[in-house]
């Protein structure tokens, strides 16, 4: 029990070699503590040395050479329990009425006074009297952004004038722009989904994090399932479905071009085990291993011709150079062979041979995970399919889907709604899948304050599409079609024949 203690305290801390997400104000970025690196996110640069042994979730202040410091808490937990001493004799009203003056007490400034409205404050840029070299110069001499802040509100000639909104929201603002705090945190889902879609959301296929947890319940991912993966953006999705499964079972990515990417999975900083469940496959040797035709050695003999010309090419420039010698031999047979240039010569063969004998084993490692992806595939009995990519889903679906065991659910993200329509007809026609819906996620945020909860007024236009649905043995699927296509169509009786009758 005492280790088990120790290891969960161990992973809530923050540690070198971690994978860890920075976050300031609605901001996020991914980055990997190490000794002495220097780390630059909104404008600033810092060392992320001093947050080693801290827990996540620690807010953190930037002085002057880069170091942190942890920055303490606005209220203790003594003053905390002042606040909800006997909070259970209140009754419910009163708790939420105490909780939101907790949450909405302004740490910067006293001031009570403010406008009933701002009809007569006028932006002119004269408001404020200090000017930028002013606050340069506070903050050579030392002085925190929220001292700055301070020194802004007290030279304000317009601040007093404002609402009470108006003045939090200025207070808000500058705040933002002159403190200096970051929070470090543990990589999730949510916050790489949320840091992609905010930083670089073309990477993701503009993948919101809402329509990637509409994607992880409908592909009922879950630990001890084999699921296929096809996906381009940049690893987001494969380490979300990774993260799901806990390190139990079996994830097979399937890839276009030369290799997978996997940058978003890295930056989850998954342990070592995590990485044993996952198994990669080319996309070009699907057709291959449908019809039992997939060589697992040609890339070998690929390669080894390769390497044979190379080495014939090498051979011959050798031989080429001894012929030179040789030539050049009679006009100077008095001079000797240099010991240096033959020592020169050994070391090349040598490094020659070492990277050939690397290579060799790269790429035997590469044909064994090929081998065991493959060995995977074959019993086509996978628990689920994802396929979230910039490519039309409509071939790669109707590919993958052969290797899904019956009863198996299915989704497919698409940042547009035609693609996911034809496959959706595609998929009637042909048979199949069961339970198709075409669904659009829709989020909008909302402003939660006294007083003045609304919506946000910018959000963001979609979320993409997704298809989803389960599947049926083929047979059975074929033998219903066969048997409604051989079904005699009903025939209408005419008027005197009714008339007769």
């Amino acid at each position: 029990m005492a280790e088990c203690g120790n290891d969960s305290d161990a992973e809530s801390r923050i540690s070198y070699g971690d994978y860890v997400v920075l976050k300031r104000g609605d901001v996020f970025k991914s980055v990997q503590v190490e000794n002495k690196k220097k780390v630059i996110f909104e404008k600033q640069w810092f060392f992320l040395d001093n947050a080693v042994g801290q827990l996540y979730g620690t807010k953190f202040e930037i002085e002057a050479g880069g170091s942190l410091k942890l920055k303490a808490a606005k209220h203790t937990g003594d003053s905390l329990g002042k606040w909800c001493c006997g909070f259970m004799s209140l009754s419910a009203d009163s708790f939420i009425f105490l909780l939101m003056r907790w949450y909405c007490v302004s740490p910067v400034t006293d001031s009570k006074e403010a406008g009933q409205d701002n009809r007569h404050i006028v932006d002119d840029g004269r408001s404020q009297k200090l000017t930028r070299d002013d606050i340069e110069t506070l903050k050579e001499q030392g002085l925190k952004g929220q001292e700055i802040v301070q020194q802004l509100i007290d030279n304000s000639t317009t601040f007093k004038d404002k609402t009470e909104f108006a003045q939090e929201k200025y207070i808000k603002k500058k705040k933002k722009k002159y403190e200096s705090d970051i929070t470090i945190l543990k990589p999730s889902t949510r916050l790489l989904a949320m840091m992609y879609h905010g930083r670089e959301p073309g990477k993701i296929c503009h993948l919101r994090y809402d329509s990637m947890a509409q994607i992880l319940t409908l592909g009922n991912i879950h630990a001890g399932s084999k699921i296929i993966v096809f996906e381009t953006c940049a690893g987001l999705v494969l380490g979300s479905v990774m993260e799901r499964m806990g390190g139990f079972g079996s994830v097979i990515q399937m890839y276009p071009g030369g290799g997978p990417t996997r940058a978003g999975m890295e930056s989850f900083g998954f342990p070592s085990h995590f990485h044993e469940m996952l198994h990669e496959f080319p996309l070009c040797k699907v057709n291959a291993l449908l019809a039992g035709t997939l060589d697992l050695s040609e890339k070998d003999a690929d390669s080894e011709a390769n390497s044979s010309r190379n080495g014939q090419s090498e051979s011959s420039q050798e031989t080429s150079g001894v012929s030179e010698e040789k030539s050049s031999e009679p006009q100077s047979m008095e001079v000797s062979v240099d010991p240096q240039e033959e020592m020169r010569r050994a070391e090349r063969e040598r490094l020659r041979g070492q990277k050939a004998q690397e290579k060799k084993v790269k790429m035997e490692e590469k044909r064994k995970k090929l081998a065991s992806a493959a060995a995977l595939l074959e019993g086509r009995n996978a628990d689920g399919l994802v396929i979230a990519s910039r490519f039309h889903p409509c071939p790669v679906l109707m590919g993958l889907l052969k290797f899904i065991a019956p009863s198996r659910p299915f989704v497919v993200y698409c940042q547009y709604r035609e693609p996911l329509i034809e496959c959706y007809t595609k998929l009637r026609e042909q048979g199949g899948a069961i339970s198709l819906r075409l669904t659009d996620s829709w989020l909008r945020h909302y402003q939660v304050l006294p007083n003045r909860t609304h919506p946000v007024l910018l959000m963001s236009g979609g979320g993409g599409y997704l298809l989803s649905g389960t599947t049926v043995a083929a047979d059975a699927a074929k033998a219903r079609n066969q048997h409604k296509s051989e079904e005699p169509v009903a025939k209408r009786l005419k008027l005197d024949e009714i008339s007769s009758a």
